[in-house]
C-alpha cells in the first residue's frame, strides 16, 4: 500500500473516531452552539447529510492526503506525535479561516471561549488516530 492510500486509510479512520466524539459530545448535550456539521451544512447551503459527506471527504482526502505526503517533515519523534502536530495545525487553519467563514468568528470566539479548547482537543484526537493507524499501516 502507497503512502497516499495509507493516508486515506489512515485519514478515514481518525475521521471516525472524531464523529463518534462529536456524536457524544451533541448527546450529552455539550456546547451545542458547537456543531460543526450544522456549520459545515450552513457554508454549503445544504442538508446535513451532505455536510457529514464533505466532513468525511475532508478528513479523509484532504487531511489524510496531506498527512501522507508531509509526514515525514513534521516535527516529533513518532508518527502518532507527527499526527497530533498536523492535527494542531488543520485546528489553526479552521480557526483563522472556517470559523469566521462558517460566522463564528476568528478561533470560534462568537461560540464562546470554550469553542478554541473543545476543537483544539478534537483535532489533537484526530492527528493522534491519523498518526497512529498511519503508522500501523
Amino acid at each position: 500500500m502507497n503512502n497516499v492510500s495509507k493516508g486515506m486509510v489512515a485519514g478515514f479512520a481518525a475521521t471516525v473516531v472524531l464523529s463518534m466524539i462529536m456524536y457524544m459530545k451533541g448527546t450529552m448535550g455539550l456546547m451545542p452552539e458547537l456543531n460543526v456539521i450544522a456549520m459545515l451544512a450552513g457554508m454549503m447551503k445544504s442538508s446535513a447529510t451532505l455536510a457529514w459527506l464533505a466532513h468525511f471527504m475532508i478528513g479523509t482526502v484532504i487531511w489524510g492526503v496531506l498527512f501522507a505526503m508531509i509526514h515525514e517533515k513534521l516535527p516529533g519523534s513518532g508518527t502518532i506525535m507527527k499526527g497530533i502536530v498536523f492535527g494542531v495545525g488543520a485546528w489553526l487553519i479552521m480557526m483563522i479561516a472556517v470559523m469566521p467563514m462558517a460566522g463564528a468568528g476568528a478561533f470560534g470566539m462568537k461560540l464562546g471561549m470554550m469553542a478554541p479548547v473543545m476543537t483544539l482537543m478534537l483535532h489533537a484526537v484526530f492527528g493522534g488516530v491519523l498518526g497512529g493507524v498511519f503508522a500501523k499501516l
